[in-house]
């Protein structure tokens, strides 16, 4: 009985919830590069071209992410639910192993522990390391949707929040222990995130499971990362304002952990309120089983819509390319933006502390896009009945107003700007994923949604590589190129990607109108019948 007890207490889709959620915290740090990439430059000796076509490789390992979506899809059928190593424990396992190595062979190239690499060298270096992200993100995100199928926008939102917020996270444990060592920073990339989800990795499972109060304990950890974010942002600025001495670091650092663990205390009180609310049914997931209740629940759905569509399936549809021209056009334009902060604001005439600081508030707007799209998203969907598209055209048309903001070059322009391209930008990866099973099914999401995502990598090279290094070599002849011209044609481009992305997603909003219509009847006839 005793063992039975443990069982219940470990298997429990919120304790999975949560390891997800501090995996997620460790691994974002694909939105950290400004802060080792002048390192990198100087001991590589790489001009601007270089470092961003590096850049770029971190940007296709992050986001080609296909390999995780099968490994995933293989490694959960119903004949291996009830094993621990296998599903998502499997895909996160994978990812651990390639963060240490890609992360550790950067770092020994820095430090001169292994001969300098060639650039194809230091390419596969990087993008071993970013690659790792997206077994994270897969492992995390789908599980997430198929533990919380009726708020997929809302769960996809906080895990893709919590990786938009971990940029600031892991800056703040580096500021903490390694203030302005830029190697060291390398070398935590290499340990934090791998022995952080090897330890949580067991605890990472799915469950068919629903409760009668999901809404509400989803509130309530949006709640805490709400918090959190708010928090990393007063500590980020007021550090700007007053630079923190050592033991006021540690003290802020102490108090961010506290409120990372702080689900682990609200979850089990508000679920103590509810202990009279039944729960419909607990059992790991049998992808029998799954697919018999969505065959069930969906037994309306129209042509428009094949249930679980696999990628063959999936890219044959215009639906998938239109997903996948508005992430290139929104996705490429901002990652080019984050890549290069660090010489923008040079050529501005920032400090490199106030480049870190634009690094650090970067994730915050990144987390607020991620999880404010899901969250806003699923309530309009519900009570309004828009189709999630929408929310696509209205973020990728701020983007581009973001884009021409910091061309504009005014004082203030380059934090304005990036608010504005950092929430837009952290929408996409919240909203896509979402659109996506939506539109194909949640069997095969992971390999769908991540090849999708190859979108982003496209985009990145283009925006990184052919617009902005490109210009900006040529503006700076060889040496460094202070003033507004060095990036402004740039971003005029950028801002007019952004808005043609934006009339990409307008047709996909006119074409997809009448399903998510059928989608809310349906819901909603479900619960009736419940």
């Amino acid at each position: 009985m005793e063992r039975l007890n443990l069982k219940h207490k470990l298997g429990d889709k919120w304790i999975s919830t949560l390891a997800s959620i501090w995996i997620q915290c460790t691994s974002g740090s694909l939105y950290t590069f400004s802060i080792y990439s002048p390192i990198l430059k100087s001991t590589q000796r790489y001009d601007q071209s270089t470092l961003d076509t590096v850049s770029v490789f971190k940007d296709i390992g992050a986001n080609c992410g296909v390999l995780s979506g099968f490994l995933y899809t293989f490694a959960t059928p119903s004949n291996r639910r009830n094993a621990y190593f296998g599903g998502p424990c499997l895909v996160l396992a994978a990812g651990a192993i390639q963060c240490f190595m890609g992360y550790f062979l950067i770092w020994a190239s820095v430090v001169g522990l292994i001969p300098r690499p060639p650039v194809v060298g230091m390419c596969f270096f990087v993008l071993l390391a970013a690659h790792a992200q997206t077994f994270f993100n897969t492992a995390n995100v789908v599980t997430a949707v198929r533990n919380f199928p009726d708020y997929s926008g809302t769960a996809v939102g906080i895990m893709k929040g919590f990786v938009g917020l971990s940029g600031a996270i892991l800056i703040q444990f580096y500021e903490t222990i390694f203030h302005n060592k830029p190697t060291s920073y390398l070398l935590i990339l290499a340990l934090l995130p791998t022995i952080n989800s090897l330890l949580l990795m067991w605890f990472v499972r799915i469950y068919d499971t629903k409760e009668q109060e999901e809404k509400k304990l989803l509130n309530a950890i949006s709640c805490v990362a709400l918090l959190l974010a708010a928090y990393l942002m007063a500590v980020i600025i007021v550090d700007h304002l007053f630079t923190f001495q050592l033991l006021v670091r540690i003290a802020t650092f102490v108090v961010l952990l506290l409120l990372l663990s702080s689900p682990l205390c609200i979850v089990p009180s508000l679920r103590a309120r509810e202990k009279d609310s039944s729960v419909i049914h607990q059992s790991l997931i049998s992808e029998g089983q799954r697919s018999d209740q969505e065959m069930e629940v969906h037994d309306t759905r129209d042509s428009l819509e094949e249930d679980n569509l696999n990628l063959l399936q999936a890219m044959a549809s215009v639906y998938f390319w239109i997903l996948f021209f508005g992430m290139a056009c929104g996705m490429g334009s901002g990652l080019a933006t984050v890549n290069n902060l660090g010489q923008i604001g040079e050529s501005l005439g920032y400090s490199n502390f106030e480049t870190n600081t634009l690094v650090s508030l970067w994730s915050i707007w990144n987390f607020l896009g991620r999880f404010g799209a899901g969250y806003v998203s699923d309530h309009f969907l519900y009570v309004k009945g828009w189709a999630r598209p929408l929310f696509m055209v209205l973020t990728l048309s701020s983007m581009s107003v973001g884009h021409a903001v910091i061309a504009s070059g005014m004082p203030g322009a380059l934090y304005a700007g990036s608010i504005l391209v950092g929430v837009c930008y952290g929408s996409q990866w919240s909203l896509m994923p979402t659109i996506a099973s939506e539109i194909f099914g949640v069997k095969h999401m992971g390999t769908i949604f991540n090849a999708i995502t190859i979108a982003s990598p496209v985009g990145s090279y283009i925006f990184s590589v052919r617009v902005v290094g490109f210009i900006y070599d040529k503006e700076a002849w060889g040496s460094g190129c202070s003033g507004t011209h060095c990036f402004m044609l740039s971003f005029l481009i950028m801002a007019s990607a952004t808005l043609l992305g934006s009339l990409a997603a307008l047709a996909l909003f006119f074409h997809t109108k009448n399903f998510y219509n059928q989608v809310i009847l349906r819901r909603l006839l479900h619960s009736l019948r419940e």
